[in-house]
């Protein structure tokens, strides 16, 4: 009996050592496939809003709270996902964010009706925190050099990523239904379930503190008011007294929000380290690159799936409204790298300021040339370009306003202006293209994109303003124009 319990024993650590030894090579490939999944939740999105819209029988602005759902949800989950995971329980949190995810899908996939499909959405936006999580795990199991180069992909597969999946799920709507794009991302959540549960190994960090349930509450309160506020205008009317004290309750909220932020010994977000110019400047205008990126991409595949009428269409499939993007990811990927050069050789305070330009210069290439599919291509990579350099500024920025051990809740809180941007300009996207209906057609006008294109070119102005007035008396020197590590991240 000695010999056999010895014999357990010994057999038990060797096949531990031998788990051990294989899981940092299988790690690094389910990380990847952890953002993927990220990529998965964002390309359910934007193409699949027009055929929401037919497929329920609603209207343009109620099929995109299946997208803006999501990216409310996302905002409010990440720093709570982020709170969860930041301690020994990351592995749990990281299969439970999982299992929510896949929840979600099905609930998208059933065919339930709109309510359940947004509600399946909104379950599917908690996994909007995953890649922070996934950073953290490569971060402490890998080492070296290993672990910086699963970090920089992980940032990069978030963007190209999506590239690939609005193709993709366009096309499996396209073959399958509506319902199979969901029922698609339901075996990717399912599998990145099973491949997590089977190589994430469990963390040795230390609990960081407890929950802000206040916080978190004030917040999805705050935003989600606005953003439905934003969404009944064309329902209730600019003069509606229920929509201007819906909108003045969600004020309250976020000004409560605030000040118990500031004073609770465990914030949601630490408002605390927007103190200073250049991570004020950097959470500002995180805030409105978010906003003003959403209207192109929103705006984009419905132009491109609208009926041909008034010049305002293209009657493409969800396949094609969903390639017109593609240019976007492989530009944004593009200007992350400009934008290191950019800071390189003039200093990382001009780097806002020029991402805003280029942004901006889409919006004017949206205002005036529609005519023809291609140009939507060419807006699409143009405002990549913009939206990359913009994105990949923000870390170098954030994480040198505050001292090291305060870097991942600095970027926690540019992370939420980021979703909190992306909630925005997709609810305002639909309430605008809503007041410019077509006669005698359902789409939108050609007046209702132009108005979205002045909107996003008067965002990207200001955006410019903000930065080069909070950062163009700055002088970086080269040296300092890249984050610790040597890395910028794309997302």
């Amino acid at each position: 009996m000695g010999r056999l319990t010895s014999w357990s024993v010994q057999r038990f650590w060797t096949l531990d050592a031998m788990a051990v030894d294989r899981s940092p090579r299988a790690l690094v490939p389910v990380l990847v496939f952890v953002g993927t999944v990220v990529a998965v939740i964002s390309s359910l999105g934007a193409p699949l809003v027009p055929a929401v819209a037919e497929t329920m029988r609603t209207t343009l602005p109620g099929a995109q709270w299946s997208l803006t759902a999501t990216l409310l949800v996302g905002a409010v989950a990440t720093p709570v996902v982020g709170r969860l995971g930041d301690g020994p329980h990351r592995r749990g949190v990281v299969l439970a964010v999982l299992a929510v995810v896949t929840l979600g899908a099905v609930l998208a996939a059933l065919p339930l009706g709109l309510g359940w499909l947004v509600a399946g959405r909104a379950l599917q936006g908690v996994g909007l925190g995953l890649t922070p999580l996934a950073m953290a795990t490569a971060r402490e199991a890998l080492e070296g050099d290993r672990s910086r180069s699963t970090i920089a992909v992980l940032s990069v597969t978030v963007v190209s990523g999506v590239g690939l999946g609005y193709p993709l799920a366009g096309l499996v709507a396209e073959l399958g239904g509506l319902h199979a794009a969901f029922w698609a991302g339901a075996g990717v959540s399912l599998a990145a379930l099973l491949a997590c549960a089977a190589v994430l190994p469990p963390s040795t960090a230390a609990p960081r503190g407890r929950l802000d349930v206040v916080g978190a509450v004030l917040l999805g309160a705050g935003v989600a008011g606005l953003l439905f506020a934003l969404g009944q205008v064309e329902v209730w009317g600019w003069a509606s007294p229920l929509l201007w004290a819906l909108a003045a309750g969600s004020a309250v909220a976020l000004a409560a929000w605030v000040g118990w932020e500031r004073r609770t010994a465990w914030p949601l977000v630490d408002l605390r380290l927007a103190r200073g110019r250049p991570a004020l400047t950097a959470h500002a205008a995180a805030l409105l690159v978010g906003l003003s990126h959403y209207l192109l991409l929103t705006a984009v595949p419905v132009l491109a799936q609208a009926p041909v009428s008034e010049r305002a269409g293209f009657g493409t499939s969800i396949v094609v409204a969903g390639l017109t993007l593609l240019p976007f990811s492989a530009a944004s990927v593009l200007g992350g790298r400009l934008a290191r050069l950019l800071a390189d050789r003039a200093g990382r305070h001009v780097v806002l300021p020029v991402a805003a330009g280029v942004q901006g210069a889409a919006f004017v290439l949206f205002a005036l040339l529609r005519s023809d599919l291609w140009q939507l291509f060419l807006v699409m990579a143009v405002a990549g370009l913009g939206v990359g350099a913009a994105f990949t500024a923000f870390p170098a920025l954030v994480v040198s306003a505050v001292p090291p051990s305060e870097s991942g809740s600095a970027m926690s809180l540019n992370q939420v202006l980021r979703y909190v941007g992306f909630a925005l300009g997709s609810a305002l996207t639909a309430t605008v293209l809503a007041a410019a209906p077509s006669s005698g057609a359902a789409a939108p006008a050609a007046g209702g994109y132009t108005v979205l294109a002045v909107v996003g070119a008067a965002v990207c102005a200001t955006t410019a303003l903000v930065a080069w007035l909070g950062l163009g008396s700055r002088r970086a020197s080269p040296e300092r124009a890249a984050t610790p590590g040597g890395q910028l991240s794309a997302r």
